[in-house]
């Protein structure tokens, strides 16, 4: 009997191992499915989504199923992508591609070309230097676009503005990438959501609260989060904007201000505008109008003492004359009181005037 227990133990400790051995019999691998997945992604669930994740491709893989819904390539080391990088086997039903930490720097004009179905394309975490005008030239029905943390390595409005003219987005996603003004020239007409929270915001401008009533914008929806908002008098406009449009700015009611110190960490919505006022902060837009009415106040004084010492010039004459005779007064006053004081000290003039009273 106490054999058989052993026997049974033994045999119970090699079944786990066995059930793995026979896994990969009983589950066919992903490569197997329709199409097949290249040999550095692989297939989630069905070949339908593909995910090739830190296998340092320097190009998009070639051998993808045909059926392919969302691509992911994470990663890898593309830095350029070429012209119809994706058209050796197009890819007619891909409507998700993801590029992150790619190290892309450079997408060439039709660099999209055989993925006419792409709605989303999202290039975030990539050092970006150039962008030709053509580079999403082959994808019309582009909806959304994010370059979160892509626009740090260089100034790259202008080359977007002419890449995205053509487009006819909804959604843009610009978040983190050390803005200091809103990209008015990225707007496209019909543009519905902007993403702009984790930027170097401190306000919005008159001008750029006007580009954003333009036409085919009136409903842009705009997220501002995690910007330093610096709560002083230039923040008026976009305050009173705010209060206007909070519908507009779906995270509105968590906008908080960095400065300056007395209003560090107040909510935005709870302030009013004619509360806010100017002072002088260290390279800040108050410090510049202090500085200015103090040198405008300084003019005016210097001009108001130059008119005193002209009319003091052209009547240095006349002053003349009345200060003389102010002199001849003074003087004719204290000869006056001299002559008076020696006639009583005399007491020989004294005795004289006293006789006749006795």
């Amino acid at each position: 009997m106490a054999r058989r227990q052993a026997r049974a133990a033994g045999s119970g400790r090699w079944l786990p191992w066995l059930g793995l051995a026979l896994l990969p019999l009983a589950v066919p691998p992903a490569a197997a499915a329709p199409g097949g997945c290249p040999s550095a992604c692989y297939c989630v669930a069905t070949p339908e989504l593909v995910q090739c994740r830190y296998e340092r491709l320097e190009e998009p893989p070639r051998e993808l199923p045909v059926s392919v819904h969302n691509l992911s390539i994470v990663g890898s080391n593309l830095s350029v992508l070429h012209r119809a990088a994706f058209a050796a086997r197009p890819l007619p039903d891909l409507r998700l591609l993801r590029l992150h930490h790619d190290n892309i720097q450079t997408v060439e004009d039709m660099a999209l070309q055989g993925l006419p179905a792409l709605r989303t394309l999202d290039l975030s975490h990539n050092p970006l230097v150039s962008v030709a005008a053509g580079a999403f030239a082959g994808v019309p029905l582009l909806r959304t676009l994010q370059l979160n943390q892509a626009l740090l390595a260089a100034p790259l409005e202008e080359q977007l503005a002419l890449a995205l003219r053509n487009l006819s987005l909804r959604r843009l996603e610009l978040a983190g990438n050390a803005l200091r003004a809103l990209p008015a020239t990225l707007l496209p007409a019909g543009l519905e959501e902007l993403d702009l929270h984790n930027n170097s915001l401190q306000r919005l401008t008159a001008t750029e609260l006007r580009s954003l009533d333009a036409p085919g914008l009136q409903g842009l929806r705009l997220t501002l989060g995690a910007n330093p908002l610096s709560c002083d008098c230039t923040l008026r406009p976009f305050l009173a904007w705010l209060r206007a449009t909070t519908a507009r700015v779906p995270d509105a009611r968590s906008l908080r201000c960095t400065g300056p110190p007395p209003l560090r960490g107040a909510t935005l919505l709870r302030l009013r505008p004619e509360g806010l006022v100017c002072s002088a902060t260290e390279g800040g837009e108050p410090g510049r109008l202090e500085t200015a009415s103090y040198v405008f106040f300084g003019i005016v004084l210097a001009l108001i003492g130059i008119v005193f010492l002209m009319v003091l010039y052209l009547n240095r004459r006349g002053i003349k004359r009345w200060l003389h005779n102010l002199r001849e007064a003074c003087r004719d006053q204290m000869e006056g009181y001299h002559y008076r004081y020696e006639q009583d000290a005399d007491p020989h003039r004294t005795s004289t005037i006293s006789t006749p009273g006795l």
